[in-house]
């Protein structure tokens, strides 16, 4: 059985149908800061260190994502009569 599924949304249709957040603003700070970082040549610089605080909640809440996608669809799909 193949099932193909095409969306035709933008990412922030899309973002707001799922209920995710708008994170434009943090993405533009920790860009900026980057930048600031690199500009100013900081010796041993790491810019994962940025993501260190926030990616254990990043990957808690991307894991939750993914556990309602799939419980949805599986609830979702009903046998041909």
């Amino acid at each position: 059985m193949k099932l193909h599924v095409e969306i035709d949304a933008t990412p922030e249709e899309l973002r707001s149908f799922l209920g995710l957040p708008d994170i434009s603003a943090l993405n533009a700070e920790l860009v900026a800061k980057f930048r600031e970082n690199m500009d100013q040549g900081v010796a041993g610089y790491d810019p994962a260190s940025l993501l260190k605080p926030v990616l254990p909640e990043a990957l808690q809440a991307m894991s939750q994502l993914q556990k309602t996608f799939w419980q949805t669809l599986a609830g979702g799909a009903k046998p041909s009569e």
